[in-house]
């Protein structure tokens, strides 16, 4: 009799508790609101899934690879590496944030986000034609906490990952994390059977089998890699994948300058170029190709979120350790006079690490604003209050002496002085002097009247060009004490921004700057904690933006007002652009165009 009252308090409190949990299914997730396409949809809208399937393209890289593993811990990987495994879910490029199935047919998870199935589609394959299950995702997921990044380990650590099923994986995690769940269901997925006795932190000499829309068919390491499109691809006519990936055939082929690459193109060795200089996209982009509409200029205006263009200090160097210093350099950096005389005033100046979004702190701080940094008084500048940002602006004649005269003084108040025109610190009597660390091959006409500038005002800043490999390995050891450093564009402030800033990620390759900072960390945190709270978020996001500009962490560059494209008229697209990105997946190759330009360009 004790036993079965026991049994039946036991029954009834498993079924209150299942009752309490209500399990949600869902097809599509939104980091804000509700996604854009419902269940059933075709196809994107900036797709044509009509678009017809054929031809090649030829692409430029910069640089040298020497491996095929993207997530290995040394050595350079080859283009388009990342693209060779399908994940769960993908997003689409006309919102943001959202994410759609692909390997996986839906998810479950209940209302504190704990834990989440996810349902793998049967029909899903790699390329050898053996089924992805959930074995394979689990074993993903283990592989890159045991052998991954150490940033992936810090911000997954305690979620777990299993099969309960052939096909269904179950992860599971220590606290209710909504963001940290949807980064879950964009993981990648390899094969066990291949993967399982390597390693995944070492570089892979050739190709690994795959599981995406391409995959490696030829290769020179170093020199070119061809992709082939896959005839049988199990998941070409799903809804994210219609009208996408139309080329039979993608090549890369490498340039260890961009001077010749650009002569290269203009030639018609290869079909398609982003050009970086606005110089160049002044001046060079003329001729007989050009006239006769051969090569087609395609600027496309920026109006969303975009990425911005930065000089980063190691702050764990010891010049770079004090603010002043910092603030006194970003007034040496003379963006009015090099947008003059470089640039034909094609570049806008960065104010924002949340530039053309509604998270960028525009004006003095609102009540919300103020409400979040009360508790905070003491941690950051008085200008995060009081001012508003605006990076520095010179008279453009090259040498604005009145702002030098303000670094100098800045300088001085950091303990540095002018003796025999070297800036020397007073307490140590060593001279200023660093290395700006470049990647070979760019365009890097800003350097020499920036290293000018700064020699005024007697620090030198040596310059050392690397080769791809070289860079990267110093970028991962935090070997460096300036480079230049490009931005994610944030649409909204979400949960990656901790690898960029926050204290725990501070070997990561994204903090470049190598921040370190209590106050920042709680901001980052309450981000976090507020993922799916717009009105939250809009007065977290401009907090944050607030402080990382008032300390001086980077120097803004800038960012193109349109990004410049030019490429062979041999291509067709959509009418329908997306939102953020160039959707150049869902172009396809031209036989009619192709047959009006000379023959060895078609």
């Amino acid at each position: 009799m004790i036993v079965r009252v026991v049994a039946l308090a036991l029954f009834s409190l498993t079924a209150a508790c299942a009752q309490a949990e209500k399990i949600n299914e869902s097809y599509s997730f939104a980091q804000l609101g509700t996604a854009k396409y419902a269940t059933g949809f075709t196809h994107f809208d900036y797709t044509n899934p009509a678009a017809p399937k054929g031809g090649s393209i030829t692409l430029s890289a910069i640089g040298t690879y020497d491996n095929f593993n993207r997530y290995a811990m040394r050595g350079s990987p080859g283009a388009r590496t990342e693209a060779l495994y399908d994940s769960l879910f993908t997003s689409s490029d006309d919102e943001a944030g959202s994410l759609y199935p692909l390997i996986a047919e839906f998810a479950r998870y209940p209302d504190n986000y704990r834990w989440v199935e996810v349902s793998i589609n049967p029909q899903a394959r790699f390329q050898d034609g053996s089924p992805i299950t959930a074995a394979d995702v689990a074993f993903t997921f283990n592989m890159f906490m045991t052998q991954g990044v150490p940033q992936y380990r810090v911000y997954y650590k305690g979620v777990t990952a299993k099969a309960i099923s052939r096909l269904t994986v179950r992860f599971e995690q220590p606290q209710s994390d909504r963001d940290k769940m949807l980064s879950l269901l964009s993981s990648p997925v390899f094969p066990e059977k291949f993967w399982k006795n390597r390693n995944l932190g070492e570089p892979l000499p050739y190709p690994p089998p795959s599981s995406g829309p391409y995959r490696i068919t030829a290769y020179k390491v170093g020199q070119s890699i061809t992709y082939s499109r896959v005839k049988d691809y199990w998941a070409a006519n799903l809804p994210v994948n219609k009208g996408r990936f139309n080329f039979d055939k993608i090549r890369y082929d490498y340039y260890l300058d961009d001077n010749v690459a650009f002569e290269a193109f203009k030639a018609g060795a290869f079909d398609f170029r982003t050009e970086g200089s606005a110089k160049k996209w002044a001046t060079q982009y003329n001729g007989n190709n050009f006239e006769r509409g051969y090569i087609i200029k395609d600027p496309v205006p920026n109006t969303v979120a975009t990425e911005t263009n930065w000089l980063a200090f190691n702050i764990q160097r010891p010049q770079f350790s004090d603010p002043k210093v910092r603030e006194a350099l970003s007034l040496v950096f003379d963006f009015d006079w090099m947008n003059k005389a470089l640039f034909y005033n094609a570049y806008k100046r960065v104010d924002s690490y949340f530039q053309n979004t509604e998270y960028a702190a525009r004006n003095y701080p609102d009540a919300s604003e103020l409400e979040i940094l009360a508790p905070l008084k003491g941690q950051y500048p008085s200008e995060v209050i009081d001012k508003i940002y605006q990076p520095p602006t010179t008279d453009g004649s090259g040498y604005d002496r009145g702002k030098l005269l303000q670094a100098l003084d800045l300088l001085k108040q950091a303990g540095w002085e002018l003796k025999n025109r070297q800036l020397v610190n007073v307490k140590t009597g060593k001279a200023m002097r660093f290395e700006l660390l470049l990647r070979s091959g760019g365009s890097d006409q800003w350097v020499l009247p920036f290293q000018h500038n700064l020699a005024r005002i007697g620090i030198t800043m040596d310059v050392r060009q690397v080769d791809s490999s070289q860079y990267l390995s110093r970028l991962r050891s935090r070997d460096f004490d300036m480079l230049p450093s490009p931005y994610a564009a944030f649409a909204t402030p979400d949960t990656g921004l901790q690898f960029y800033w926050a204290s725990s990620y501070i070997n990561s390759s994204y903090n470049r700057p190598g921040v370190n900072s209590p106050l920042v960390d709680n901001l980052i945190e309450q981000i976090n904690q507020h993922q799916g709270d717009k009105p939250a978020l809009i007065a977290l996001g401009r907090v944050l933006d607030r402080v990382l500009l008032w300390n001086y962490y980077m120097i803004p560059m800038w960012y193109s007002a349109n990004d410049r494209y030019a490429y062979w008229n041999k291509f067709s697209m959509p009418t329908t652009r997306p939102t953020y990105s160039l959707g150049f997946d869902s172009w396809w190759y031209d036989v009619n165009k192709a047959a009006q330009l000379p023959a060895q360009r078609r």
